[in-house]
Parts: structure tokens; sequence; C-alpha cells
């Protein structure tokens, strides 16, 4: 068969591999932005209900949780959104430094949001759902004021690596667009004009 013929089976494997990289990629930014967004409905919904009538809204969300808590959402979804973010800063490595310190950085504010749930929200949660004294209200009090604030400093963090994912977005696309002007004068494209 002559080259006219099987020209396309060169092309498509190249375009299957762009598009899968590129699915993972916003696949990434689409997960750290739903993060993002059930951490901020945490904050306006979840914890103003938690804090409202001190004991007693403890006690319910204590009653609500038995069967599931937000935790098991995060549980699931934070290490995917971050395996996303490696996985991404893998396979646009060679693309160009700055995205990949786009990608990079965005990977650590990731993996910093989840070292602030385990180390700083997870011993919160303990005392709030599970080991404090419901009598205790200025423990509660405290627990939850604390809780309430660090969590809009966590969905800063997420944001900041949404943000650097969407600039490596940004520069993948702007160095994909100078790629394909470029190449408008390239061998391929002279044979597929001539056909």
């Amino acid at each position: 068969m002559s080259v006219k013929y099987n020209f396309q089976f060169y092309i498509v494997p190249i375009f299957a591999g762009k598009k899968m990289k590129n699915l993972i990629l916003f696949g990434s930014v689409a997960v750290a932005s739903g993060l993002l967004f059930v951490n901020i409905y945490t904050s306006l919904i979840d914890a103003r209900s938690w804090g409202s009538d001190l004991p007693n809204s403890i006690a319910t969300a204590r009653e609500y949780f038995k069967t599931t808590n937000p935790g098991n959402f995060f549980r699931v979804f934070s290490p995917l959104n971050q395996v996303l973010a490696l996985l991404t800063l893998i396979l646009f490595w060679k693309i160009s430094p700055s995205t990949r310190l786009y990608l990079g950085l965005a990977a650590v504010m990731y993996v910093l949001a989840d070292v602030m749930t385990f180390s700083y929200f997870y011993p919160r949660n303990d005392i709030m759902f599970q080991t404090a004294e419901l009598s205790d209200v200025t423990l509660l009090k405290k627990v939850w004021s604390e809780w309430t604030s660090m969590n809009w400093v966590r969905s800063l963090v997420i944001l900041t690596g949404i943000v650097f994912s969407f600039l490596s977005v940004h520069r993948i696309y702007s160095l994909n667009m100078k790629k394909d002007v470029s190449s408008l004068n390239s061998p391929v494209m002279e044979f597929a004009s001539a056909r």
C-alpha cells in the first residue's frame, strides 16, 4: 500500500495519545475544582450548622454522622486528586520547564491540603464529633472556631493548586498552538496539500 492510504494509521495514535493526556489534565483540574467546591460548601453550610446552637448542634451532627460523614468523600477524592496531579506532572514533564513548575506546584498544594487535613482537621473532628463531652461548651466552641477559620485556609491552598493547574493548561495550549502554526510548513502538511 502506498503512503497515501497508510497516512491515517500514522496520525491516529499520535492524536489518541494527545487526547488521553489532555483528558487526564482536565480530569485533574475537574477533581481539584470539585474538592474546592465541596470544601467551600462545608464552610458555608455544615460548619455554620455545627456551631449554630452548641452543644445541641454538635449532638445533632454526631447523630447525623453515625452512618456516614464527609470524610468518606474526601478519603476517595483527595487521593484521586493527588494521583491525577502526579500523573499529569509525569505526562507533561517534557513540555516545558514552566509547565513542569506549574504542575509540580499544583501537586504540592494538593498534598499540602491533605497534610493539613490529617494533622489539623482530623484531630479537631475527633474532638467535636467523638471524644469531647457535650457539656464542655467552651472546648467545643474553641475547636469549632479553629476548624471553621482554618477550613478557609485549606480552601485557599486548594484554590492555589487549581490556579497553578490552569496556568499549566494555558501554557500547554499556548505551546501546542505555536507548534501547530509552525507545522503548517512541515513535510506532512506539504504531503497532505499535494493530495
